[in-house]
């Protein structure tokens, strides 16, 4: 399969932006008004975060995310062939605040988000880091798209780490500084082993590794915030949450980046994928505490 899928997006990815953009706005009409894809979840997802805005509100950033997802897709796919040099004329980062932070020696723990594009970050950091880069990811259920992305993403430099292989390298990719960067909103595996926060008003889960992992290694941690500056063209806009992540317990260092993640959405709501279900459990009593 990967050999007949790969060769058919290395021809697409030779295509200029302009002409990727008219596919992708092709591609949105598709998706939202004839297939609908996950239109329910995306304005369930919208209801409960934006209670205050009105249906027609919520429909105006639901059509918007539906048109930066479906560019950040055709965006990937010129990865496939896009140079080092249009990389960096398309996005840039306030890499002061990495460079203070790494200048203490310690660690650094990029917590991100579900942000769009979210790709660039691997072409973008390598090229300023004098430290391993390294980016735990979720593999793709599809191999052949799961290869594709891998080579992509590794091609300048990020360390890329299955999630599912984290705790096995751990000792091995973390004994000297580095820039550890984790979408740190991904949903748990078992809702139980979760910190349970108030996301938007409403109980969510979040995983426990992040916080755990900046505490075991006393980092600074870093919230990564991803500014869609205009179409194709990104900024990511870090800023310090904490000097000394052991200062905290996990579950406060975890409301910690909650808070900090309301806010990058609410300053942009259609640059979150709200096609994911991030209200997917319910919160039950054995789960404990409500933060």
């Amino acid at each position: 399969m990967y050999y007949i899928i790969y060769p058919l997006l290395w021809l697409i990815s030779l295509f200029p932006f302009r002409v990727l953009y008219v596919f992708s706005d092709a591609i949105y009409f598709l998706v939202f008004h004839v297939f609908a894809y996950r239109k329910a979840v995306v304005l369930s997802n919208l209801r409960i975060a934006f209670p205050d805005k009105t249906d027609a509100e919520r429909i105006v950033i639901a059509k918007q995310f539906y048109h930066n997802m479906i560019d950040t897709f055709v965006e990937s796919i010129k990865f496939i062939t896009l140079s080092k040099k249009q990389a960096l004329q398309r996005s840039s980062a306030n890499f002061e605040v990495l460079d203070q932070a790494l200048s203490t020696g310690k660690p650094v723990f990029a917590f991100g988000c579900h942000q769009f594009n979210w790709e660039y970050v691997n072409i973008l950091f390598p090229q300023h880091l004098n430290v391993p880069f390294i980016g735990v990811y979720m593999p793709i259920a599809n191999r052949a798209f799961d290869r594709i992305f891998y080579d992509f993403r590794k091609r300048y430099g990020t360390v890329l780490v299955p999630a599912t292989q984290f705790k096995n390298q751990r000792e091995e990719l973390l004994k000297e500084q580095y820039v550890l960067a984790l979408a740190a909103d991904q949903n748990p595996g078992h809702p139980a082993n979760a910190y349970w926060l108030q996301f938007f008003g409403k109980p969510a889960p979040f995983v426990t590794g992040p916080a755990k992992g900046a505490i075991k290694a006393d980092a600074i941690v870093v919230m990564a915030e991803m500014q869609r500056l205009k179409r194709g063209h990104y900024h990511f806009a870090m800023r310090i949450l904490t000097e000394s992540a052991n200062s905290f317990e996990p579950a406060q260092l975890a409301a910690l980046y909650r808070n900090e993640l309301e806010r990058v959405i609410r300053q942009d709501p259609a640059n979150y994928l709200w096609s994911h279900r991030r209200w997917k459990y319910a919160w039950k009593a054995e789960y404990g505490e409500v933060r």
